[in-house]
């Protein structure tokens, strides 16, 4: 520790030449927060003038001693002799530690000016981390940065800019703007903060996790934000689209049905870097997120009434605790794979590039070591690195020790499967740490397994028997059979099984395999019958951005149309998707909206706009629940109460009996098959993907049971589902066009 002589006692902050309260110090360090919002991607003349926003300067800073620190834990800590600050940078040359001290008396409106602290290598260094320890700081509302400095030299990877205040990597709050899509924030920049003030979070005395097994989840992918933020949600404004209002919409999930959400990203986010420099896209809202800043705060603006980061991380906790409560787990879409920090032609400097590029990225050492970009968007994280590995490690375990979520699926996994040189690794360290991990041995891991860089993993991601896998192979074969393709009835069978070919090997199981028609990107279901093209001309890229191969059908007209036979059919269809979704052997997992029909009007890659076209609407829920609705909640709920569809096995001979003996019939689109139960609830599918009525006879019931008709989405509602089943079906029967049923065997 360093003695008492060697700390400082007050801190003077400079004026101007001219005397009198001048900017000074924070002058200059806001100036810099300034550049990095103007000039992060080129030079921009700022549209409004952000000393506005500044606090006043006052002359003396508060008496603060200041000491040495310590290395661990990385972030902001509470030692015994005050708060600590420890930052990783290997290639650093000159650290300064910016601080923005609350006004006295705990308000959080900041006054008494920002103050940059130079840490001494020789003193706050040890081995590759900075750090320092500053005694009477107050324990809440303190924002705080990095200026970093380094070698300027890009041919070697650096990308050092000592004018920039950076973000902590180990933030566990993140201050930015207070208010989601506020236009007028557009130019702020994000500070860490930290909170040593608030009581532990009451989790309370009969709380427990769900600790629901992964082969009875139903997961339901949903956008925070987009859940309740519209009007028609009938929440008051200052709780819609925040966690709060996920809170309040429970009663929906429950109806519905499923046990488990998959949150797209919640990590501190920009949802307006699109729009701090002129170009196609500056007129969109990132709402999806996937853009991260910093891998440990929630998002800030997801808090009620522009309640700020520590709020957020309340009302979050809030959240999963309701959740939890109705018995529903909460799975984290997480983004490890790049972040918002873009590319080097536009980049845009908020942290990770500014503290060592060299180590958090990865770099093409053949090109002048410019980003390598596996992840479609400038840049990659070099997540087999060390230090970055035990970074998403940290992350991690945080987000379960602190918030209690049950799982994380990783966007781009195959990423993590790419060695620092970005070649593809055969055994990722970081994909087996997550795997073997004490901390996270409790939680659901699943992979997206392929990235922008052509590594498709889907049935051959490194697993370590514990990973699963979101199923593009299920997503595209379902597709193609339901819309009538031909030569697809063997590999729907395989399908349907629950994709043996894919995850058949050492110890995985059927619910390795995440099934899904569609997800947040791509087209709705509603879209998925209804266009055959995308259009997204309103994303500003050209028609360039979204899948090309989308395998969808419009049943007959591109577009919203009033014709009743066309319709009826796009319903019909959306029905067939859910039930062989539903039936199928591994995860199932369904988007948010498709329970009534959301559409996006054609648009396959949503990802700006902060609109109707990504908000649920709940006008549209209410008109459909007799029908659309009930049909999708019905259909969830059989399959959680029937064991059949929820099996840890692999399916033998003696579970099932396909009714086919013509297996080479590429012409065929028609499938039937019987599940066996040995209680004898047995249950009777079929498919009927032709444009012709099938005439089929039925195989004999088990002793003493009769075959009720369960579904037939070919009939309207409420007939098309019938959870006690229709008696007296016959020996057999004829399954319409484009339709699907389901009878189960009862005495």
């Amino acid at each position: 520790m360093k003695n008492e002589s060697n700390s400082f006692t007050a801190l003077k902050l400079s004026k101007r030449a001219s005397g009198g309260n001048g900017p000074g110090v924070f002058s200059k360090t806001w100036d810099r927060l300034k550049h990095r919002a103007t000039n992060a991607y080129g030079p921009r003349a700022p549209e409004r003038v952000l000393e506005e926003e500044a606090p006043q300067v006052s002359q003396i800073a508060p008496s603060l001693k200041i000491f040495p620190g310590q290395a661990f834990p990385l972030g902001v800590s509470e030692v015994d002799n005050g708060i600590n600050f420890a930052i990783f940078s290997q290639h650093a040359t000159a650290v300064k530690l910016c601080l923005l001290l609350p006004k006295r008396g705990g308000s959080e409106r900041l006054d008494d000016g920002m103050m940059e602290l130079t840490l001494d290598p020789h003193v706050n260094k040890t081995g590759d981390i900075w750090h320092i320890c500053i005694e009477d700081l107050p324990r809440s509302n303190v924002l705080y940065g990095y200026c970093i400095d380094g070698p300027r030299g890009w041919h070697q990877g650096h990308r050092f800019d000592s004018s920039l205040v950076l973000v902590d990597p180990y933030a566990k709050l993140v201050e930015g703007s207070r208010y989601f899509g506020d236009a007028n924030s557009k130019l702020s920049g994000f500070l860490g903060t930290y909170d040593f003030d608030s009581i532990p979070f009451d989790w309370g005395e009969n709380y427990k996790l769900p600790n629901i097994s992964e082969k009875d989840l139903v997961m339901y992918e949903m956008n925070v934000r987009a859940y309740t933020v519209d009007e028609s949600s009938g929440l008051d404004p200052k709780i819609r689209g925040s966690y709060l209002g996920v809170i309040e919409k429970i009663p929906h999930l429950l109806e519905l049905g499923i046990n488990a959400v998959e949150l797209l990203p919640v990590f501190e986010f920009d949802e307006l870097e699109f729009q701090r420099r002129p170009n196609p896209r500056d007129h969109l809202i990132n709402t999806w997120g996937y853009s991260t800043i910093n891998f440990f705060a929630p998002m800030s603006r997801y808090a009620s009434d522009g309640g700020g980061p520590i709020t957020a991380s309340l009302e979050f906790k809030e959240m999963v605790k309701s959740l939890h409560g109705a018995g529903i787990e909460v799975i984290l879409d997480v983004v490890y794979n790049h972040t918002n920090e873009a590319d080097d032609a536009n980049p845009y400097t908020t942290s990770f590039r500014g503290i060592d590029n060299k180590v958090y990225y990865m770099l093409d050492v053949n090109n002048n070591c410019q980003l390598l970009n596996f992840s479609g968007c400038g840049n990659t994280l070099n997540c087999n690195h060390p230090v970055v590995m035990e970074l998403i490690l940290d992350s991690l375990r945080h987000w379960v020790v602190e918030y209690h979520v049950d799982g994380f699926r990783f966007d781009l996994t195959s990423v993590l499967c790419r060695g620092t040189n970005g070649s593809p690794l055969n055994a990722p360290p970081l994909i087996r740490a997550i795997a073997k991990d004490a901390v996270l041995s409790r939680c659901k891991i699943i992979a997206e397994p392929w990235d922008c860089g052509g590594l498709y993993l889907v049935g051959r991601f490194p697993n370590w028997d514990r990973w699963a896998e979101w199923n593009g192979k299920y997503r595209d074969d379902i597709r193609r059979f339901i819309k009538g393709e031909c030569g697809m009835k063997g590999i729907l069978a395989t399908r349907v099984a629950g994709s043996a070919d894919l995850y058949k090997v050492n110890k995985r199981k059927p619910y390795h395999g995440v099934n899904f028609v569609v997800a947040h990107d791509g087209f709705t279901l509603h879209d998925l019958v209804s266009y055959n093209l995308k259009h997204n001309d309103a994303n500003g890229e050209g028609g360039n951005d979204g899948s090309n191969d989308n395998f969808s059908w419009n049943c007959g007209f591109e577009g919203e149309t009033d014709d009743p036979s066309i319709k009826s059919l796009r319903f019909r269809q959306m029905k067939n998707f859910h039930l062989v979704l539903m039936i199928s052997q591994g995860t199932p997992m369904m988007l948010m909206g498709d329970e009534y029909g959301h559409t996006r009007y054609g648009n396959n890659n949503s990802y700006g706009h902060d609109t109707s076209i990504n908000h649920f609407q709940w006008g549209q829920l209410d008109a459909k629940k007799s029908n659309h609705f009930r049909f999708f909640s019905e259909v969830i709920k059989f399959r959680r109460t029937h064991h059949l569809f929820q099996r840890e096995s692999f399916l033998s001979k003696d579970d099932v009996t396909w009714h086919e003996d013509n297996w080479e019939n590429y012409d065929s689109k028609f499938l039937a098959f019987t599940l066996h139960d040995k209680g004898g609830g047995d249950i009777y599918l079929a498919f009927n993907a032709h444009d012709y009525f099938v005439r089929v006879s039925l195989p004999r019931p088990p002793l003493k049971r009769s075959w009720f008709r369960v579904a037939d989405t070919n009939l309207h509602s409420p007939h098309d589902f019938v959870p006690d089943g229709v008696p007296d079906i016959g020996r057999t029967y004829n399954v319409a066009p484009y339709s699907s049923i389901l009878l189960e065997a009862k005495l």
